[in-house]
């Protein structure tokens, strides 16, 4: 979750930049005011979106490149096709402890919620004044004592301390916010601020959104009334805004100067409307490297044991059918010369070749296990065995301050001695990879495995899975 979070603020941040690079200054609002509403809904989206056709785009030297980046870290060498993977061991804990994450979020959440709330409230009072027009599109309550000028939704609120020529130029701007619904912009992000209140762009997006119903207000006065008469009065009329970020208000000290300058600024030409095309290219880049990530993420864990897989089903095949077809002869050739290739380039500590389970006569032997008499009976013992080790041993305290479920992968060797040789682990955090490891070391000695005969050592991988309620 927290990587699809990133991605998401990640992408509004572009968005964000073309923006500002390219856009802010031109004068073709309404487009801009689509962008600024359509980017961060984008944004949102794009990190689910999974395009297979886009994982062909990328060579096959780049992707090597991306995947060194994003795939877990490397436990043990090439020789991962010498590993037999146990069956997962589940683990379930019913830890009472405080998830601060989350509580943090609901908190922020929370916070936020109220302030909209305050807001409203605010907004509220507004209403009870007198209302002393209405028509079919909008209405206009009067605010006593006050000079205010701002609108919400289709109720534009007037102070009683406007000049008559302030009212009609002022009456002229905020009727545009009323038929542009500019105050529904507003409260679109006021819900995003409660939803993602620690995304700081989310403000920054609200914020010029808000700059471009001014700028879009005034667009539409200034062409029937003097522009020179409006200066004067954005310049020369008192300020009382009210701090309601969902209102849209005529006397905002801030964005007077910005105001004045768009509206002195030259018409935009036609031709920087291809500037918006730059919105294409980015949102290839943005979904092709969610579906490359996303491709190297699911993949990761499968190219471990693919080829210990196929060596596996091979040896299946011949048990099914007493042979090998051509073809699968062939492939069989290729994966024993990985194997042998890798067997060589990583000997560890341990004397003695590394066998592939698949291959091997005799697997290691579990106490317990010995007087079975097929090595599948042997196997299956020898994994129930280490199933019921390790959830007897396995210390759930380690899994404090985490939640949902949490893996752990533990490979290690059971040498030519029977010892457990060579352990390493994978996991979210320090804690669980090192009670991964205590626990498989804690596993008792085992009768080696054996080939043509001779004590060899095979290597297990053991996934476990701690589940936090």
């Amino acid at each position: 979750m927290l990587a699809i979070i990133l991605k998401i603020i990640f992408f509004q941040l572009l968005f964000l930049l073309v923006y500002e690079l390219l856009l802010k200054k031109e004068t073709f609002f309404n487009y801009n005011r689509w962008y600024l509403l359509l980017t961060p809904i984008i944004a949102l989206t794009l990190p689910f979106l999974n395009i297979t056709a886009l994982n062909e785009l990328m060579p096959q030297e780049s992707a090597a490149v991306i995947n060194s980046f994003w795939l877990p870290e490397i436990i043990i060498g090439g020789n991962l096709q010498a590993i037999e993977t146990l069956p997962e061991v589940n683990l379930s804990s019913q830890s009472t402890s405080i998830n601060w994450w989350m509580l943090a979020y609901v908190f922020g959440a929370m916070l936020s919620l109220g302030i909209v709330f305050k807001k409203f409230l605010n907004l509220r009072k507004l209403f009870n004044f007198n209302l002393i027009f209405k028509a079919d599109t909008y209405k206009i309550i009067e605010v006593p004592s006050s000079n205010l000028a701002c609108t919400f939704y289709k109720t534009i609120f007037l102070g009683d301390q406007l000049s008559e020529a302030e009212r009609t130029q002022i009456l002229a701007h905020e009727i545009v916010h009323v038929q542009g619904k500019h105050s529904l912009d507003l409260v679109f992000f006021e819900i995003f601020k409660i939803v993602f209140w620690f995304n700081p762009l989310i403000y920054i997006y609200q914020n010029r959104i808000a700059t471009l119903h001014e700028f879009i207000a005034d667009a539409n006065v200034v062409k029937t009334t003097n522009k020179g008469n409006y200066y004067e009065q954005l310049l020369n009329s008192a300020f009382n805004t009210q701090n309601i970020s969902f209102i849209n208000q005529f006397f905002n000290h801030s964005l007077i100067k910005k105001r004045i300058v768009m509206l002195q600024k030259s018409k935009s030409k036609a031709i920087a409307k291809f500037k918006y095309l730059m919105v294409v290219p980015l949102m290839f880049v943005m979904l092709t490297y969610v579906s490359c990530s996303t491709k190297d993420e699911n993949s990761s864990e499968i190219k471990d044991v693919s080829i210990s897989t196929q060596l596996e089903n091979l040896t299946q095949s011949v048990k099914a059918k007493g042979e090998l077809s051509e073809e699968e002869m062939v492939r069989f050739k290729e994966l024993l010369a990985i194997t042998l290739e890798g067997n060589i380039l990583n000997k560890s500590a341990s004397d003695g070749p590394d066998v592939p389970f698949a291959l091997i006569d005799q697997v290691p032997l579990f106490p317990g296990c010995e007087d079975l008499s097929s090595n599948e009976e042997q196997k299956k013992c020898m994994s129930q065995k280490i199933q019921d080790h390790v959830m007897k041993n396995f210390n759930a305290e380690v899994g404090k301050g985490l939640t949902g479920v949490n893996r752990v992968i533990v490979q290690f060797k059971i040498n030519n001695e029977g010892k457990i040789a060579d352990v390493k682990a994978r996991a979210a955090s320090p804690e669980l990879e090192k009670e991964g490891i205590r626990v498989v070391e804690s596993l008792p000695q085992m009768t080696p495995g054996k080939q043509n005969g001779r004590d060899v050592n095979v290597m297990y991988s053991l996934p476990i899975v701690f589940e936090t309620k």
